[in-house]
């Protein structure tokens, strides 16, 4: 039987002061994590409402995966572990190496059910899926086999313009399918902009 796909979703534990650093410069700490916390459980109660894939959740600080206290109950949390960004991304998704399996940030409000089937769908014409972001980054990272994310991250630039940019000059034969642009949230411009849309 085959085994489903897995999302996994990258978030930090909301301590006050810690998450959404950018975001707090323009609207205070407080406001910020408030943000945090509501954003990334909409996103989290959304994509996981399908029983198509398993749902799993890669947090940070480590100690913070054995509490839980923070999400809703009954979604796995795994600890992210040490290394930048792409070390941590790298070994997630290797960690399901025979699986289709992809990656998102908890900081994209508008996303939706279909967009995570659509990723999932393109890695059966694909090895990889990236979900583009309109700031040079990219809100979703996928393989259609854990494995095939080896050495992709190597060398990115990342929260930069360039972050897509490095990611795909390591695909090398890979064969790779981008899917729709999303906005994730990373300051007080991001946040009046998608606010402004949804109004």
């Amino acid at each position: 039987m085959t085994r489903p796909p897995v999302l996994i979703m990258f978030a930090r534990a909301p301590y006050l002061g810690t998450v959404k650093k950018r975001l707090a410069a323009g609207i205070g700490p407080f406001a910020a994590r408030a943000f945090y916390i509501k954003t990334t459980t909409d996103v989290l109660t959304t994509v996981s409402s399908n029983a198509a894939w398993q749902t799993v959740m890669c947090v940070t600080p480590d100690a913070s995966a054995a509490q839980g206290r923070f999400w809703p109950a009954g979604v796995t949390q795994l600890p992210q572990g040490y290394g930048d960004l792409g070390d941590r991304m790298e070994r997630a998704l290797m960690s399901f190496p025979d699986q289709p399996v992809a990656i998102i940030g908890s900081d994209i409000p508008a996303i939706t059910h279909g967009h995570i089937q659509t990723a999932f769908a393109a890695l059966g014409r694909s090895d990889l899926v990236l979900g583009p972001s309109p700031d040079g980054g990219y809100w979703l990272v996928g393989a259609r086999a854990g494995s095939l994310a080896q050495g992709l991250f190597r060398n990115v630039r990342w929260s930069s313009e360039y972050t897509l940019e490095d990611t795909l000059q390591n695909t090398g034969s890979r064969r790779v399918a981008l899917i729709d642009e999303l906005d994730d949230i990373d300051d007080v411009t991001d946040l009046e902009n998608w606010r402004a849309q949804i109004s």
